[in-house]
């Protein structure tokens, strides 16, 4: 049985690159597994955000936060193998610009940082894609990871 891949996502995708780059990684991901793309609206406070986020949660849940933990393409590859083992689909969330509710993040069973440094969510979006394809191609044997 294929993998359940949930990603939880504030706001939309303006830049017609950004959306074309997630396509394709998800394109790529669909292969290992069977991926689902929720849009949140933006809201002005964070609370109203986490509401919608709270509810759209499933499965294992990783929350994209500054103050995460940082793992290497090896290790989330090792950690998504773990989950796929068990059967457990897995959600990714993130936040808008403003971050993510305090809430949403005591949720989350795993915290992850890609960074110290601050990117757009909306490239967020296009990094978490193409990381979640480099594990599974990891996993895979394959040689797409260098």
């Amino acid at each position: 049985m294929m993998q359940k891949i949930n990603f939880v996502v504030v706001g939309k995708i303006k830049e017609s690159f950004y959306r074309e780059a997630v396509a394709e990684y998800v394109k790529r991901l669909s292969r290992f597994a069977k991926v689902e793309i929720r849009e949140i609206a933006e809201s002005v406070s964070l609370d109203t955000e986490a509401e919608d986020i709270l509810r759209a949660l499933r499965g294992y849940v990783v929350a994209l936060c500054v103050e995460g933990e940082k793992l290497s393409s090896e290790k989330l590859a090792k950690k998504l193998k773990g989950l796929e083992d068990t059967g457990k689909e897995v959600t990714f969330v993130i936040g808008s610009s403003c971050g993510l509710s305090d809430r949403v993040k005591a949720a989350a069973d795993f915290r992850l940082s890609f960074s110290d440094m601050t990117f757009p969510h909306q490239l967020m979006r296009v990094i978490l894609a193409e990381q979640v394809y480099r594990a599974y191609m990891i996993n895979a044997g394959a040689t797409y990871h260098k």
